[in-house]
């Protein structure tokens, strides 16, 4: 080999050097992405403790988790904005300007409003809980306020993530072979992270006991279609909306797993059962199946008009969800069920004994009323997933 070939490959070598330091993951979208783990880990936790142990402080070590996250997502993307706005006039940090002045990722700036949200709202509760005693409901005005927080951060986490993934298709389109590949993962896990927390705020609606509920599937088919779509069509993983699933279905079963573990006992009034074990959020719905099923079709649809795609996966949602759900209820009521695994035995202490929970019995309706609300969720279900479609290309398309 000559000295030319040898000077062109120790050039090459330096230009893949660069190429592999400069596309390396963005820091600011690790951080976001731990804060938003943060932030879902700690809303677990925080109810655990409610149904646990009953009114806390703000200095739980739940709280501090949810804030953490919020403080993190602030402040790394307050940074970013910075950064590109008086230090940086690289092309490539191209993003969203606001008062012509500050720029930076468009989900960087969700991560800031939601951080400003999610902070503001502390102080907000303490004052409320101090007039006007315990909530009634869970969604009082603070409570709200803190719930927009979480939403914009973990939609900015995902944004955040959908963008990345746009950039490193264009580096590969390019023919740059060190593109990382890593962003596809975190759009899955990001949207695993969106698809626990439509679930846990929908959850008194998603109780084992309402099951064999109409009203039951009519949540799922207004929520879960829309998540699950967006994640197979945002996501570059030939099965984004199973790996979004699978996110969503170890989380749930870890908390499940985990916190009983600990112990736990009741500091407010009253009590109506004995608790002497954190107590956990129900074991995951199956949407590991449905996910899959919308994976295995979407590709089929690729070339049907969206109404006609929107159609068909919002049927295949509702009936491998009904399909698996309802039957896999009998089995969570049951005395089988009760062990570490499933953790049926998840009782909260003000819940008096002769409720349907801790009796082990399904709420009931005329079945009339379960098949009128099978057809409104059938229609919901094609609307979510509609929805879905078109979030998902939108998502699809982002680059700043």
């Amino acid at each position: 080999m000559d000295s030319a070939s040898l000077r062109m490959t120790a050039a090459d070598r330096s230009r893949v050097d660069s190429r592999s330091t400069s596309h390396a993951l963005p820091w600011q979208l690790a951080a976001v992405v731990f804060a938003a783990t943060s932030v879902i880990v700690g809303l677990i936790w925080d109810i655990s403790w409610h149904m646990t142990i009953g009114r806390d402080t703000f200095w739980t070590p739940a709280h501090l988790a949810i804030y953490t996250g919020g403080a993190v997502a602030g402040l790394a993307c307050g940074f970013e904005v910075l950064r590109r706005s008086f230090f940086t006039n690289d092309a490539s940090s191209a993003g969203v300007t606001v008062w012509r002045v500050f720029n930076g990722p468009l989900g960087g700036w969700l991560c800031i409003w939601g951080a400003v949200a999610m902070l503001t709202s502390a102080p907000f509760d303490d004052w409320w809980h101090a007039a006007y005693g315990l909530d009634v409901k869970i969604i009082s005005p603070p409570h709200a306020l803190l719930a927009l927080g979480f939403i914009t951060i973990l939609g900015g986490a995902l944004i955040m993530a959908v963008a990345e993934q746009g950039r490193e298709a264009d580096r590969n389109a390019d023919g740059d072979a060190e593109a990382s590949g890593v962003a596809p993962y975190l759009v899955a896990y990001t949207g695993g992270l969106v698809l626990a927390m439509l679930s846990i705020f929908t959850t008194e609606y998603h109780d084992r006991e309402a099951m064999h509920l109409g009203s039951f599937y009519v949540v799922s088919s207004l929520v879960f279609p829309f998540a699950l779509v967006a994640a197979a069509r945002s996501t570059q993983l030939r099965y984004g909306a199973t790996a979004t699933a699978l996110v969503y279905t170890l989380l749930m079963c870890a908390q499940a797993w985990v916190l009983p573990l600990f112990e736990g006992s009741p500091k407010l009034g009253p009590i109506r059962t004995a608790v002497t074990h954190m107590v956990s959020l129900d074991f995951p719905l199956l949407l590991l199946l449905p996910a899959i099923g919308i994976d295995l079709l979407m590709p089929r649809l690729r070339e049907r008009r969206a109404w006609v795609q929107a159609a068909a996966l919002g049927v295949l949602f509702l009936a491998v969800h009904a399909l698996t759900q309802w039957p896999f209820a009998n089995f969570l009521v049951s005395d089988a069920s009760r062990n570490w695994f499933f953790n049926t035995d998840n009782i909260p202490y003000m819940m008096p004994p002769d409720w349907l929970r801790p009796m082990r019995q399904f709420a009931s309706e005329p079945i009339t009323q379960t098949a009128s609300a099978f057809g409104v969720a059938g229609v919901l279900s094609v609307l979510s997933a509609r929805v879905g479609l078109g979030w998902g290309n939108w998502l699809r398309s982002v680059r700043r």
